[in-house]
């Protein structure tokens, strides 16, 4: 059961980043269009599906707190502020989403708050899994870091980097869904994107080196490790290839692959922990009646319920946005 739940909170995880990132990272790019038409562009790739996104951020949540408490407490009390101010910034996000074309005088107050809902939401996630890496201080099971314990040179790298990584996956998704300026514009960011996120992997690895963090001896005793990153390789390539072929689909698979490789690769860095190097999941785990109880609930109707609405929802809205769809034209009307 417990591999089960292990498996569960894997697969969340990774839809929620990949998912959500896409929607955060266009959020980001949006003070790049060109026009007010451009940003509507924009919005409309993501209006259908981005708040279903979120559903998996509480899927996260529910697996924590119901099957790993110990890790869901930890969390909060070494990640308190972040958190909240995450939420936040998801909140401000939601909200603006759906005021900027309904009050046309603030439009570009709430255009700018989407911006920085997204900005900061994705940055944060970002200085958390720093935070993870490094390390966080706890003894005997319990945090004793204070109120700023995770926030380091670390884990603010790492905040910036996954804001990069988004709206890699951002522009790859606008490339795929929108047409004419938008996704010109999306072809011209992608190698931009993809060096920026180039160099943060380099300056995370070079900076891993100098902290000496654990995690560097793991690999050190199984270099056999080393084709998970390699796979992130071949997907930088193949999204370079993508974008200078102009290829719509390819560039955003490569980017999810990208991830894909950064998320097995953290994956095999810590397990069985997971908080490393702290608490492992055996530790961590709820009773086993408890796993049992949730899986006859959650596991079995809950979990493919979402999961076949959020492929539902992609196929029904696969292909490019046309002019009918273009978010808040008919309210300006």
């Amino acid at each position: 059961m417990l591999t089960f739940w292990l498996g569960v909170l894997a697969l969340s995880i990774f839809l929620y980043v990949t998912l959500d990132g896409f929607d955060l990272g266009v959020g980001m790019l949006l003070p790049m269009a060109g026009s007010e038409r451009e940003r509507r562009a924009m919005l409309a790739a993501v209006a259908p599906m981005w708040d279903g996104n979120e559903t998996w951020l509480v899927v996260n949540g529910t697996v924590l707190f119901g099957v790993f408490p110990l890790v869901y407490a930890t969390l909060l009390s070494a990640l308190y502020l972040p958190l909240f101010a995450m939420l936040a910034a998801l909140i401000l996000r939601g909200v603006s989403f759906e005021y900027r074309d309904k009050s046309v005088r603030f439009r570009g107050v709430w255009t700018h708050a989407f911006f920085g809902g997204s900005l900061v939401a994705s940055f944060i996630q970002g200085a958390a899994v720093g935070a993870l890496v490094e390390g966080l201080p706890i003894v005997d099971g319990r945090y004793v870091g204070g109120a700023f314990g995770w926030l380091s040179p670390f884990a603010l790298l790492c905040g910036a980097g996954l804001c990069l990584g988004y709206m890699l996956m951002g522009a790859g998704w606008l490339a795929y869904k929108t047409r004419l300026g938008v996704r010109r514009r999306a072809f011209r960011l992608l190698p931009r994107l993809l060096i920026g996120v180039l160099v943060f992997l380099a300056a995370a690895f070079v900076a891993a080196i100098r902290l000496d963090l654990p995690v560097l001896e793991r690999w050190a005793g199984h270099p056999a490790m080393l084709i998970v990153p390699a796979i992130g390789g071949i997907a930088a390539i193949l999204l370079a290839a993508g974008a200078a072929l102009r290829r719509p689909l390819l560039p955003f698979l490569a980017a999810v692959l990208l991830f894909a490789s950064a998320f097995g690769t953290l994956a095999l860095s810590f397990y069985p922990y997971m908080i490393p190097y702290a608490i492992t999941a055996a530790q961590a785990a709820a009773p086993s009646s408890s796993q049992a109880f949730l899986f006859w609930g959650a596991g079995v109707v809950i979990l493919p319920l979402t999961l076949a609405y959020t492929l539902a929802v992609y196929l029904l809205f696969r292909g490019r946005i046309s002019q009918s769809d273009l978010y808040g034209e008919q309210t300006e009307r």
